[in-house]
């Protein structure tokens, strides 16, 4: 959201419809604006590939194609506004580059020494902003620290910074750094400002880390100029970001678990209105999001034995409701052989089972827990599927049940099918607020929540 004043961009990826690629951070009072948050694209020079919108939000809009960026260089857009027909609002400038494969995070920590007073009524506010060299000489932002108030000698946060958006695995590429006195109308005062490079950084704190913050203007002015104080690194380190396929190459197994909701609300699996009807012709809306994203996983699982697991659902003799109860009727043995035989037991459940509810997630989630918490060396992982169809009956004991599964190697997909509300289901999506439980947030984000609607005319590979 913008007000008058606050800039912000957001990109929209188009296939049958418009998502919404990414958002940049909000910068106050400026209508110069230059963002920080970068976005990360996959790149296919044989295939057209377009960036439909980009959105001043509130101001205009433009149209753009992958193909029209060059790595390294500018790329300007007129902003046409969105009310107005004809009229332009500004400029948009872009910047592409090619990444390196270089996946290492910095980790480094800064403090300054007296630096200019530039604050009336006291000392100064000051932050750093590092920007990265570009390829034709230009400069591109890539971090800004924290403000820290009224003080001359600051000491920053640490913080970390892929390798990447700080010199894109050229260690010898040079960074430079601007010092900032920090203003509420956002017409900051600029300090100085030093160059160094990644390999400088690697070599942490020591004498060649000492920087002399620099403000050329001021030198040229004052003959006795000699600095605007100095920035001193406090600590540096380098750590190895690993991906899911490394993971994999190094042995680690996959354990796919699948629940499925045998809650009421479905509809009686006799009648062809039920989610849970067997067509004899086509797969309903359970077996197709089974297929689907099962048949993905899998891949990585050596065994193809997977747990399959129901839940809400009243069992024979003594109709008790449970929660966690095997599709295959062996509570000792819940395992069915690969995705056809989950389909079997599926279909075998509907014919013993009586559908009933609430619809609760915490006793599938925590059961799936149990197992991963018992492996934590890195050699297993644990996915579980769940597929519904409705709201969530226990949302507090989910979200406590996530919080506490986020520290273990376990993930969750969520894939609602139906025309049901998923709107409080998307809440357990954490990309852009952690979950949180009695005050405790969520380690990571283990959850990913797809909603397919019966009928929509995007297959459900589609959305996985």
């Amino acid at each position: 959201v913008v007000s008058c004043g606050q800039p912000a961009v957001s990109a929209f990826l188009s296939s049958r419809t418009w998502e919404t690629f990414g958002r940049t951070e909000v910068i106050d009072n400026t209508l110069n604006p230059d963002f920080v948050r970068k976005y990360i694209m996959d790149y296919f020079f044989e295939e057209k590939q377009n960036l439909p919108i980009i959105t001043m939000e509130g101001l205009g809009k433009v149209f753009l194609k992958c193909g029209l960026f060059s790595p390294g260089a500018d790329v300007l857009f007129s902003l046409h506004h969105s009310g107005i027909p004809g009229k332009k609002c500004g400029t948009i400038i872009l910047t592409a580059e090619e990444l390196s494969n270089c996946r290492d995070s910095a980790m480094m920590q800064f403090c300054a020494n007296k630096l200019d007073k530039k604050d009336f009524f006291g000392k100064s506010d000051p932050f750093m902003v590092f920007f990265r060299s570009n390829e034709d000489g230009t400069f591109t932002i890539c971090h800004k620290t924290e403000v820290v108030k009224n003080t001359l000698n600051p000491v920053w946060k640490e913080f970390a910074i892929p390798v990447r958006a700080l010199c894109n695995g050229d260690f010898d590429r040079t960074i430079k750094v601007e010092v900032y006195d920090w203003d509420r109308d956002g017409s900051h005062d600029f300090i100085g400002d030093f160059t160094t490079s990644y390999r400088e950084l690697a070599r942490g704190q020591s004498q060649f880390n000492v920087y002399e913050v620099i403000n050329t203007k001021k030198k040229m002015k004052k003959k006795k100029y000699v600095n605007s104080g100095t920035v001193t690194l406090l600590s540096f380190s380098v750590e190895s970001e690993f991906t899911f396929l490394d993971y994999i190459k190094g042995g680690t197994q996959i354990n796919f678990t699948v629940a499925i909701d045998f809650t009421a609300s479905n509809g009686n699996p006799s009648q062809s209105t039920s989610l849970h009807y067997m067509n004899p012709y086509q797969m309903n809306a359970y077996a197709m999001a089974l297929k689907a994203v099962g048949e993905i996983i899998q891949d990585y699982d050596s065994d193809k034995m997977f747990p399959a697991l129901g839940f809400g659902a009243k069992l024979p003799p003594d109709g008790r409701v449970s929660h966690e109860f095997p599709l295959n009727g062996n509570i000792e043995n819940p395992y069915c052989n690969g995705i056809e035989g989950i389909l079997e037991a599926y279909h075998q459940s509907l014919k013993t089972v009586q559908l009933y509810g609430p619809t609760n997630f915490a006793p599938i989630i925590n059961h799936v827990a149990r197992y991963a918490a018992a492996v934590q060396d890195g050699s297993q992982y644990f996915v579980l599927l769940i597929i519904t169809d409705g709201v969530i009956s226990d949302m507090a004991q989910t979200k406590e049940a996530i919080v506490n599964a986020a520290k273990l190697p376990m993930s969750i997909i969520i894939v609602g099918v139906g025309q049901a509300e998923f709107d409080a289901m998307v809440e357990l999506d954490g990309d852009d607020i952690r979950v949180s439980s009695r005050g405790k947030l969520a380690e990571r984000d283990i959850v990913q929540v797809i909603c397919v609607c019966i009928g929509s005319s995007a297959p459900l590979q589609d959305w996985w």
